[in-house]
């Protein structure tokens, strides 16, 4: 039977994620602090507290691979266009906008992907922290299982 300490715990591991707009590495550190302390008191709060630092080293690796993806892009869109600032003087200042290229649309795509992955995250953290409050066991999608 689960008490509503457990209950408390877990939901606090899920949303000890959001401190990483606080502190650091926070959405690493917070989770793993509170899981760390509390796994062998209870198998709910040991699995909830792995499902969130899976997701958390999930999504830091989708970024990553995300990131890898749209930095080549982004560098061949620049080096391509260069002559889009024309400095010649202090008086004498011109930016010229041409037609924008392929690569920038595709680099765009990425950077709406990343919003529309941000924004799932919080609202599969937020999910996952009703769940725990309500004594249910919450699988992140798309997650990978380092821990088991």
């Amino acid at each position: 039977m689960l008490d509503n300490h457990q209950k408390n715990i877990a939901t606090f591991i899920h949303l000890s994620t959001f401190s990483r707009f606080i502190i650091p590495l926070g959405n690493f550190l917070g989770p793993i602090i509170l899981w760390v302390a509390n796994k062998d008191k209870s198998s709910f709060v040991d699995s909830h507290g792995k499902q969130a630092i899976n997701f958390q080293i999930s999504i830091l690796l989708y970024t990553v691979i995300l990131g890898t993806l749209t930095i080549p892009f982004f560098i061949f869109n620049v080096f391509d266009h260069m002559d889009f600032i024309d400095f010649h003087s202090i008086g004498d200042f011109h930016i010229n906008i041409g037609k924008p290229s392929p690569l920038l649309y595709f680099t765009g795509g990425l950077g709406f992907l990343a919003i529309v992955g941000f924004l799932l995250e919080i609202v599969f953290i937020i999910k996952a922290s009703l769940k725990a409050k309500e004594g249910e066991l919450y699988n992140y999608p798309i997650t990978i299982k380092f821990i088991k």
